[in-house]
C-alpha cells in the first residue's frame, strides 16, 4: 500500500510539473537561506576565533588608561616603561613571556621604492608572543636590543611592496632618520583579528626606536603571555596589584591603566557572532512557512480538482486512510523536494560566499539535516488539512461534483 501511495504521489506531482516547481520554491528558498546563513555565521566565527588566536596565545595586553576606545584616558595616563616587563616577568608567577611595545607610522624607503608602514619597537619576545616565526635570517642579538641597533625585521607585505621578488636580507631600510640592516624577513600572518593587515610592520629594537625613532621612553603596551593552565583570573589579578604599586595608585585611586584578556575579547566577539547567525537563521526560517502555506493552498486546489477521483476511490472501497495517505505523501514529497534542492542550492552559495567572504567553508552536517527534516515536517504539518478533508468526501456528493 506504502509503494502505490507513493507512486499515486510522484504521478500526481508529475503530472503538473510547473505547478509543483513552483509550490516548491518557497520551500528551496527557505532552506537554502538557512543552510547559508548559518553556514556563513559559523565561517565567520571560526574566522575570528583564528585571528584572536593569532595575536597572541593566552595573551593579557596592558595599556594607559581606564579604558580602551571612544572616550579612554590613554592620553593623559602615564606610559610604561621598558623595566615594567621586567619586574613583571621576574615577579609574577604562570608568565610564559612579557614583551614592552611601542610603535610609530614612517615612510619606508629601499630598493628606489617607498612605502607606509607601522613601526613596532620591542624584544624578541615579542615575536614568542605573537606566535610569528622568521622565515628567513634571524632574531636579534642581545647586544643589538641592548645597544639600540639599527637593525630590522620585516613584515611580508613591507618586503613585496619594497623588493618584489628579490631577496631582501641585508638591505638596507631608510626609517624615517636612521638605515637599518634587514636582518630577517618574518612569515606572514595575513589579515588581523580587526580587519588590519599583520604583515605591513617593520620591527626594530625598543631602545632603537625610542632613541633614533620617537626621541622619548614611552612603552604605550605590555604584551604579557601567560603559560599553559595557568590561572588567567589569578594572574590578572597579580598584574594589577603590581602595576598599582609601581605607578603609585593608593588604595582610594582608581587605576590609570587597563588589561585586556584576548581570549575573553574572542569569546565575546564569537558569541556576538553566533547571536546574529541564530537571528538571521530565524529571520530566514519565516520564509520555510511561507512555503509550507504554499503546499496548503496548492494541496487544497488539487483536491478540489481531483474530487471526482477522490469519489471514485471512495466508492470502490478505497479506505478513507488510504486516500490521506496519498495526500499527505504527496505534499511531504513536495516539500522533501524542495528540501533537498536547497540543500544543493545552499551548499554552493556558501560555498561561494565564503571564497568572497574570506571566511571558511564550514559544513555542518547537523544543519543541512535538521533544514531537511523541518522541511519535511513542514509538508506534513501543512499538508494534513487538505489530505484530511480528501479522505473525509462523501463519495456520493464528490462523483456528482463538476
Amino acid at each position: 500500500m506504502w509503494l502505490n501511495t507513493l507512486l499515486l504521489a510522484l504521478r500526481s506531482i508529475r503530472r503538473n510539473l510547473m505547478r509543483s516547481f513552483l509550490t516548491v520554491l518557497g520551500i528551496v528558498i527557505g532552506v537554502s537561506a538557512v543552510i547559508t546563513m548559518v553556514t556563513l555565521g559559523n565561517g565567520a566565527t571560526q574566522a575570528i576565533q583564528s585571528q584572536i588566536a593569532g595575536l597572541g596565545t593566552n595573551l593579557l595586553q596592558v595599556r594607559p588608561g581606564q579604558r580602551m576606545g571612544p572616550g579612554s584616558s590613554g592620553g593623559s595616563a602615564p606610559s610604561f616603561e621598558e623595566s615594567d616587563a621586567e619586574v613583571i616577568a621576574t615577579q609574577i608567577g604562570g608568565i610564559a613571556a612579557v614583551a614592552p611595545e611601542a610603535r610609530t607610522g614612517s615612510t619606508l624607503v629601499a630598493n628606489g621604492r617607498n612605502w607606509s608602514s607601522l613601526v613596532t619597537g620591542s624584544t624578541n619576545a615579542w615575536l614568542q608572543i605573537g606566535n610569528w616565526t622568521v622565515a628567513s635570517g634571524r632574531e636579534f642579538t642581545r647586544d643589538e636590543l641592548r645597544a639600540g641597533a639599527a637593525v630590522c625585521l620585516i613584515g611580508e607585505t613591507v618586503r613585496r611592496e619594497l623588493f618584489g621578488n628579490r631577496e631582501a636580507l641585508g638591505e638596507a631600510l631608510r626609517v624615517k632618520q636612521i638605515s637599518c640592516e634587514i636582518v630577517g624577513v618574518l612569515g606572514a600572518k595575513g589579515q588581523g583579528a580587526f580587519g588590519n593587515d599583520q604583515d605591513d610592520m617593520v620591527l626594530v629594537p625598543i631602545k632603537t626606536l625610542q632613541r633614533r625613532l620617537t626621541g622619548n621612553t614611552r612603552v604605550n603596551t605590555l604584551l604579557v603571555s601567560m603559560a599553559e593552565g595557568s590561572d588567567a583570573e589569578r594572574v590578572k589579578a597579580s598584574l594589577t596589584q603590581l602595576m598599582r604599586e609601581r605607578r603609585k595608585l593608593s588604595a582610594t585611586d582608581e587605576d590609570n591603566f587597563n588589561v585586556l584578556d584576548t581570549k575573553q575579547l574572542g569569546e565575546t566577539l564569537s558569541g556576538t557572532t553566533r547571536v546574529l547567525t541564530m537571528l538571521l537563521g530565524a529571520v530566514a526560517a519565516v520564509s520555510l512557512l511561507v512555503g509550507g502555506i504554499g503546499i496548503m493552498n496548492i494541496m487544497l486546489v488539487s483536491v478540489t480538482e481531483r474530487t471526482r477521483e477522490i469519489g471514485l476511490r471512495l466508492a470502490i472501497g478505497a479506505q478513507e486512510r488510504e486516500v490521506l495517505m496519498q495526500f499527505l505523501i504527496e505534499a511531504v514529497v513536495l516539500a522533501a523536494i524542495g528540501g533537498l534542492i536547497g540543500i544543493v542550492l545552499a551548499t554552493a552559495a556558501s560555498i561561494g560566499l565564503s571564497a568572497v567572504m574570506d571566511v571558511p567553508y564550514v559544513f555542518n552536517p547537523g544543519v543541512n539535516l535538521m533544514s531537511f527534516l523541518f522541511s519535511a515536517g513542514i509538508g506534513v504539518l501543512f499538508g494534513y488539512f487538505p489530505a484530511r478533508r480528501a479522505a473525509r468526501l462523501d463519495p456520493i456528493e464528490a462523483l456528482r461534483h463538476e
